[in-house]
């Protein structure tokens, strides 16, 4: 392992590539820490600390603590992301932009220019959004923007927006002439930055005897046992065999070979994840919003989808089935991989080319979807227990006496202010595991050791 780390500085252009890399990304990391103008930092931070378990607090993962300050960087790269989603959304219903996928280099650029526009006027919406509502927010009697109005808020906009370009210009920089998939890493940048300050806040925890180590030791164990659940689950792929039949063009033959088609177990990532939690968070933000929380109404739904409470868990997990499925069909289509298979004289053994090939494809698909949404739903939803607990109180009729028989670990958690949740876990295995892939595959075709010895490291995609 040291000898592999020793090789990577050894070759110039990848010592480059990831110096390259760590300096973007050192970059970004500055532009988390410059506030945007005309707010009050004091009051932000007050709100901020009320807003931890709302979608605010979910979106501040993803932006490494930027969207807490209101930094340059606030909206992260979420804005780009939600304009993938959106154009690859709209490639299904669009005939244009489906004929602009299927036109190789070209289309390919068309649409991430498209992306580009997106990602700008998402931007400036949000930005928009944001502005007025810190204009609206009173923390403590203090307000957040001592001098509202609409100077404020083009401040705002410009600021957020152009740091939503800058932001997606280094993740393709990243992508262009860096290490790994841009997005992701900046991604990835935003949660391991809080690593640091998550064990300063356990060994001081610690110091003062408010944890207990008993505690800490299993949570641990738990967390390494979840990791190495989630590289064999992101690695397992279902490997359907391919024949294809030979076939005489001029003086040459073609096919004959066997191969396979492989699908993944988690053929969706973590966008199900991310989709769920955000349409769960919903209600919670609205919530924590100072002109709702005088309605009952709102706050007794805000009590009943809070952390740890049983329809929370039961909502996250059928939203997560729901949008795995929904996901997988919209960046799979069995159809066209059947057509492609047929057009090439490939065939599944046992199989007819064509609508019986597609619905075997189709049917596989749809099984191994429902492992891959179950997977993520242990993941996201088992530390969040872990540590908060099922708070068996919010059933109906017989939460009460439901809770007097079970455990205080099980209705009260382990009491751990843990930094990582299951969402978080899954995304930064996930780009470790790619990132590291990809790392190996340049020293192997210059003909240096990989990180194993035996075997390939294998990312999502390998």
């Amino acid at each position: 392992m040291i000898e592999s780390f020793r090789n990577i500085f050894s070759v110039p252009d990848l010592r480059k590539r990831i110096l390259f890399t760590f300096g973007l990304l050192a970059v970004y990391r500055i532009g988390c820490h410059i506030p945007t103008p005309g707010i009050d930092p004091n009051a932000l931070f007050e709100f901020m600390k009320q807003a931890e378990n709302t979608f605010l607090g979910f979106v501040n993962t993803f932006t490494g603590g930027s969207l807490r300050r209101i930094a340059v960087f606030a909206l992260g790269i979420m804005p780009y992301i939600t304009a993938s989603i959106i154009l690859q959304l709209l490639t299904v219903v669009w005939p244009y932009l489906e004929k602009l996928s299927k036109e190789g280099e070209l289309g390919r650029r068309k649409i991430t220019q498209y992306t580009r526009y997106g990602t700008v006027a998402i931007s400036i919406i949000q930005g928009t959004g944001i502005a007025i509502f810190l204009e609206s927010v009173n923390a403590n009697g203090i307000t957040l923007v001592p001098h509202p109005g609409w100077g404020f808020r083009v401040m705002t906009v410009i600021t957020l927006t152009t740091g939503t370009a800058f932001v997606m210009w280094l993740g393709e920089q990243i992508s262009e002439r860096g290490v790994g998939n841009g997005i992701s890493l900046i991604i990835f940048a935003g949660i391991v930055v809080g690593i640091i300050p998550a064990i300063g806040n356990t060994a001081a925890s610690l110091q003062r005897g408010s944890l207990d180590l008993l505690k800490i030791v299993p949570l641990l164990v738990f967390m390494l046992l979840v990791v190495a659940f989630i590289v064999y689950m992101e690695r397992a792929q279902r490997r359907i065999p391919v024949q294809y039949a030979k076939r005489v063009v001029g003086r040459k033959i073609y096919g004959g070979q066997s191969t396979y088609l492989p699908l993944r177990v988690n053929q969706g990532g973590v966008i199900p994840v991310i989709f769920a939690s955000s349409v769960i968070m919903v209600p919670t933000t609205i919530g924590a919003i100072p002109m709702f929380k005088a309605n009952r109404w709102v706050q007794d739904i805000t009590t009943y989808l809070s952390y740890g409470a049983p329809i929370y868990y039961l909502l996250q997990v059928i939203a997560i089935v729901f949008f795995s499925y929904f996901y997988v069909s919209i960046i799979f289509n069995p159809a066209d991989v059947a057509e492609n298979m047929r057009k090439y004289g490939g065939f599944i053994p046992g199989i007819r080319p064509g609508k019986r090939t597609e619905e075997y494809i189709d049917r596989i698909l749809t099984r191994l979807t429902l492992v891959g949404s179950l997977y993520l739903a242990a993941v996201s939803v088992l530390p969040e227990f872990l540590l908060t607990g099922f708070h068996a109180r919010y059933l109906p009729l017989v939460g009460e006496r439901m809770e007097a028989f079970l455990p205080d670990w099980v209705t009260q958690g382990m009491g751990i202010n843990f930094y990582f949740g299951g969402t978080s876990l899954l995304i930064v295995v996930g780009v470790a595991m790619d990132t590291i892939q990809q790392i190996e595959s340049q020293l192997v075709m210059r003909n240096y050791e990989g990180f194993m010895k035996k075997g390939r490291v294998r990312g999502r995609r390998g």
